[in-house]
């Protein structure tokens, strides 16, 4: 968990007719993720911040978004920066584009420690600069849109979010919530962000450009407090040493009926899952660490590379990058 020491500023910029869904799926997971640091007895992870040009800006559904901060001539330190899309892009982004918005996205928003954007928001990335030499994505419908604005980006297509260094950019609507899910966890590990999933009741989250549901997100679209109880626990520490009997008393059941219930809501067994949990931390190792087959073994929780190859041939077919360390 990279837990920081005090709560990220989340900074939102409200434009003229920006699109309601676009807002709320982008930023309602943080305030999740503060009540579930509460319920993890952590100290919050982020603070929210809304700014526009105005006191107050008509949203798509001709709701009135008000008391918002005036466009600060500094961000926090640290801060992150989210730009929504807009309704009838068409009709709006004209509008914008001509608006003291773009600037201050091209001057003061560009100092954010990390940027996002929501739909059409990299529409006005685009033109802030922000996209220049950066792969990006949007919604479907605004690719080709984008790929005129941006000359100097990669606008790649059928992506639910990208992330370019300190820029990460998301397709229609609700991928929003994805990106969000996806920046948690960076903030507070698989956990908290599985948490904050299972609280909006988004088990199934996608990953940005990957084919297939990762090894953190696979088997948890279900609803079963026990089950989850169990993925929670393991996800926390999967190097610890799991028993199907420690499984149980987490869970607070037999182990015949735990092995029973897993199977029926996860569709894999108890042991197995812990086993696809400690693989997937080993690829983090093997690939952003460096290390050994060997270290990474002990890391994740087996009493060697030999049993850690054991499970990866059963598990995945191969054997572990740097086998032959």
């Amino acid at each position: 968990m990279l837990q920081p020491a005090t709560p990220i500023p989340v900074c939102v910029l409200l434009t003229q007719n920006t699109l309601l869904l676009d807002v709320a799926g982008v930023v309602e997971p943080f305030r999740v993720a503060n009540w579930w640091c509460a319920q993890e007895g952590l100290p919050p992870g982020f603070t929210l911040r809304f700014f526009g040009e105005r006191h107050s800006e008509r949203c798509s559904l001709g709701l009135t978004l008000s008391k918002l901060e005036p466009l600060p001539t500094s961000l926090p330190r640290g801060a992150w920066l989210i730009v929504p899309g807009v309704g009838d892009v068409r009709a709006t982004f004209p509008r914008l584009v001509r608006s003291p918005t773009v600037t201050w996205m091209g001057d003061v928003g560009a100092t954010a420690a990390r940027r996002f954007t929501v739909c059409s928001g990299a529409l006005l990335a685009a033109r802030a600069g922000w996209l220049d030499e950066r792969a990006c994505t949007t919604h479907h419908d605004l690719i080709a849109t984008l790929r005129t604005i941006a000359p100097r980006s990669r606008v790649l297509e059928n992506r639910i979010y990208v992330v370019d260094g300190d820029i990460a950019t998301s397709a229609g609507i609700t991928a929003g919530i994805d990106l969000a899910l996806w920046a948690i966890g960076r903030v507070l590990g698989p956990a908290g962000a599985q948490g904050v999933a299972r609280e909006l009741v988004v088990f199934a989250r996608r990953a940005g450009g990957d084919p297939q549901i990762s090894s953190w997100l696979q088997q948890r679209n279900h609803l079963h407090p026990a089950v989850h109880r169990v993925q929670d626990a393991v996800t926390r520490a999967p190097a610890e040493r799991w028993t199907l009997s420690r499984m149980a008393r987490v869970a607070h059941l037999g182990e015949r009926q735990l092995s029973r219930i897993f199977l029926e809501h996860a569709q894999i067994s108890p042991l197995d899952y812990l086993h696809r949990i400690r693989l997937a931390v080993a690829d983090q190792l093997l690939a952003e660490d460096h290390q050994s087959v060997e270290n990474t073994a002990v890391a994740v929780g087996y009493s060697s590379a030999r049993q850690m190859r054991r499970v990866w041939r059963r598990q995945r077919g191969g054997s572990p990058r740097n086998s032959d360390t």
